[in-house]
């Protein structure tokens, strides 16, 4: 449906905002990032204001949904940061090989369909040596909060436009090609757990 998914979903999501828990993540996480960014799945544009405009030359904001670049432009002013929309004509990422040193992906590795390609095609673009910053939701370690994550995930897919609660974001990565250094992990909120079990930190590409 898109109009569900180009005005509605992108308003829904804007409405849902930047909860505490969530903002004081970012504030830590997104200031990592360094020279030439490119964010995948930027969404309404919440981590912009986080970037440091003394660490980042350049910010690739790469989101195929419409309705959320509308947004994002106007979080865009919030930023000193130079930023370039991106467009996804394909399943690739539009970028050379080797040619970003960071890639940020908040609340977006749950929603791609072939998500371990997606996170090989961002081992393409990433330089020698690059950084590869996460922040991401999935399927929790206790076995009753799983249960209420399939429970829930029908809902979730439909609502949140393919969101999936029980993905195990870290095994991805490391199927995806990339070796996690550092990593947290937590319930951001008490309730409900099955929404709200997180994995934040940095992983680079495995030689």
């Amino acid at each position: 449906m898109p109009f569900y998914r180009n005005h509605v979903y992108p308003w829904f999501v804007n409405l849902l905002g930047n909860p505490g828990p969530i903002k004081q993540i970012r504030q830590r996480i997104i200031p990592m990032a360094e020279e030439t960014v490119l964010e995948v799945g930027v969404g309404p544009g919440v981590n912009f204001p986080h970037y440091d405009p003394a660490k980042v030359s350049k910010l690739y904001a790469l989101e195929p949904n419409s309705g959320m670049i509308r947004l994002a432009e106007r979080q865009r002013s919030r930023s000193d940061v130079e930023v370039e929309f991106l467009d996804l004509p394909g399943e690739r990422i539009p970028l050379e090989d080797g040619t970003v040193d960071t890639v940020v992906s908040t609340f977006t590795l749950c929603t791609i369909p072939a998500v371990v390609e997606a996170i090989r095609g961002i081992g393409r673009v990433l330089r020698p040596g690059g950084k590869f910053i996460f922040f991401e939701h999935g399927v929790s370690p206790d076995h009753r909060v799983q249960c209420w994550q399939r429970l829930w995930e029908p809902f979730h897919r439909c609502v949140f436009q393919g969101c999936h609660l029980t993905r195990d974001i870290p095994a991805l990565i490391t199927q995806g090609g990339f070796r996690i250094g550092q990593m947290e992990r937590s319930y951001l909120v008490k309730f409900p757990k099955s929404w709200t079990h997180c994995w934040w930190g940095t992983a680079t590409q495995k030689r």
